[in-house]
């Protein structure tokens, strides 16, 4: 049952992403950003059994994901301000 709400979720957010590609770019780039992620939270945590794993794992897969957001912060503001 929670992979089938898992999957459910993961079409509507799909869909949501084909949606934005009808709208301006700025709002697209910006649910890109926003879903996209959601997105792969949901696989690495459900259908990856992140969910089973040691902390230490967590721990390393959020220091990754934390300094790779940092490198892409860095690199929009670069071009923000350039």
């Amino acid at each position: 049952g929670t992979f089938i709400g898992v999957w459910a979720a993961l079409l509507l957010l799909t869909a949501a992403l084909a949606g934005l590609s009808h709208v301006g770019l700025r709002a697209a780039v910006w649910g890109l950003l926003t879903i996209t992620p959601i997105k792969a939270g949901l696989v690495l945590y459900f259908f990856m059994h992140l969910k089973y794993e040691d902390p230490l794992l967590k721990g390393v897969l959020f220091t990754a994901l934390a300094t790779l957001l940092i490198f892409l912060v860095l690199l929009f503001s670069d071009v923000a301000f350039a």
